[in-house]
C-alpha cells in the first residue's frame, strides 16, 4: 500500500529523521560495536583519531542511507505491518524519490570520508555499498536475509582491519564470522515480532524458516557466536587475556536473559530482546577495549 504526496504537504525535518531512523539510535549501535571490536583489535588498543572518527560517522552515515533505500524497496508493503505503518513514505509525507536521493547524498559524503584512506579500505568500502543497497530485496527471495544483514553489518570489520593494518588477517574473518552468528540471532528476535505479518505478505525470514524452533534456534546462534567470539580471543593475534574472558561470561548471561524474554514469543518482549542486544555488543567491546587497556 503506498500513499502519494499531497501537493499541500511538505516534507518536515522529523519526517526525513524518520526515515533515516537517526531518532531510533539501536540500529547505529548494533553496526557501530562489531566495527570497533575491530578497530581496537587492529590497533590493539586506540585506534588513530581519525581512523576512528571516519569509521564513527560511517556508521551513521550508511546505517541512516540503508534505512532510506530500505523504506523506498517496502514502501507498498509497510503499510500492511502494524510497526511500519507509520513510516513517512507510508504515510505519504515524504515523496518516494527522496529517498533515494537521501541515501545517494549521505552515501557519496559516507565515500568522501573514505577516500581519506587507504586503497584496500576504498575498495572495501564499495563492497559495503553494495551490500547496504541490495539487503532489502532479499527477504523477498530467502529465508536468510539475516545472514546477509550480519555481512552488511560486520563488513566495517575487514575495513578496520584494512585501514590500519592495510591487509586482512584471519582474525578479522573470525570476527566477522562471529558478527554474522550474532546478527542472524538478533534480528530472529526482531523477525518475530513481524513474523504474523510478513506471512500475509510473502515475505520471508529466518523466524519463518525456524517455526516453533525459533528459541532453540537463536540460543544455538547465540552459543556459535560465543563460540566464535572465543577464538578470537584464543587467537595468537588477538592480545586478549583474562579480562576478555570476564566479559565473555557477562555476555554469556546476557544471552540467557535474551531466551527468557522470548521464550513466550510475546511481541513486545521479542523486541526488548531485540533492543537489548545493543548491551551485548557493548559487553564484548567493553572486554576488548578494556583487555587491551590494561596490557599496555
Amino acid at each position: 500500500m503506498s500513499v502519494s504526496v499531497s501537493q499541500s504537504t511538505r516534507p518536515e525535518l522529523r519526517d526525513y529523521l524518520q526515515l533515516t531512523r537517526l531518532h531510533k539510535p539501536i540500529g547505529i549501535l548494533l553496526l557501530l560495536c562489531p566495527t570497533w571490536w575491530a578497530l581496537w583489535l587492529a590497533a590493539q588498543g586506540v585506534p588513530d583519531l581519525k581512523i576512528l572518527a571516519i569509521f564513527t560517522a560511517g556508521v551513521v552515515l550508511m546505517r541512516s542511507a540503508g534505512c532510506a533505500i530500505n523504506d523506498y524497496f517496502d514502501r507498498d508493503i509497510d503499510g500492511d505491518v502494524k510497526r511500519t505503518a507509520g513510516r513517512p513514505l507510508v504515510q505519504g509525507r515524504i515523496p518516494a524519490d527522496h529517498a533515494i536521493w537521501v541515501a545517494a547524498l549521505l552515501s557519496l559524503i559516507s565515500l568522501l570520508l573514505v577516500l581519506q584512506l587507504n586503497r584496500l579500505t576504498i575498495q572495501l568500502a564499495l563492497v559495503a555499498a553494495l551490500l547496504a543497497a541490495t539487503y532489502p530485496l532479499f527477504k523477498r527471495f530467502t529465508y536468510l536475509p539475516q545472514a546477509y544483514l550480519g555481512l552488511s553489518f560486520g563488513w566495517g570489520i575487514p575495513m578496520a582491519f584494512a585501514a590500519i593494518q592495510g591487509t586482512i588477517p584471519s582474525i578479522a574473518w573470525l570476527l566477522l564470522l562471529a558478527n554474522i552468528f550474532w546478527t542472524i540471532a538478533y534480528d530472529t528476535e526482531y523477525a518475530m515480532v513481524d513474523r504474523d505479518d510478513d506471512r500475509i505478505l510473502g515475505l520471508r525470514s529466518t523466524a519463518i524458516l525456524f517455526g516453533e524452533d525459533d528459541c532453540r534456534a537463536v540460543a544455538l546462534l547465540q552459543i556459535s557466536a560465543l563460540t566464535t567470539l572465543l577464538l578470537v580471543g584464543l587467537h595468537p593475534d588477538s592480545g586478549l587475556d583474562g579480562l576478555f574472558y570476564l566479559f565473555l561470561a557477562a555476555a554469556v548471561g546476557l544471552s540467557v536473559y535474551f531466551q527468557i524474554l522470548i521464550r513466550n514469543r510475546d511481541r513486545q518482549r521479542c523486541f526488548k530482546a531485540f533492543l537489548r542486544n545493543s548491551w551485548w555488543g557493548a559487553t564484548i567491546f567493553a572486554g576488548i577495549a578494556l583487555d587491551l587497556l590494561s596490557r599496555s
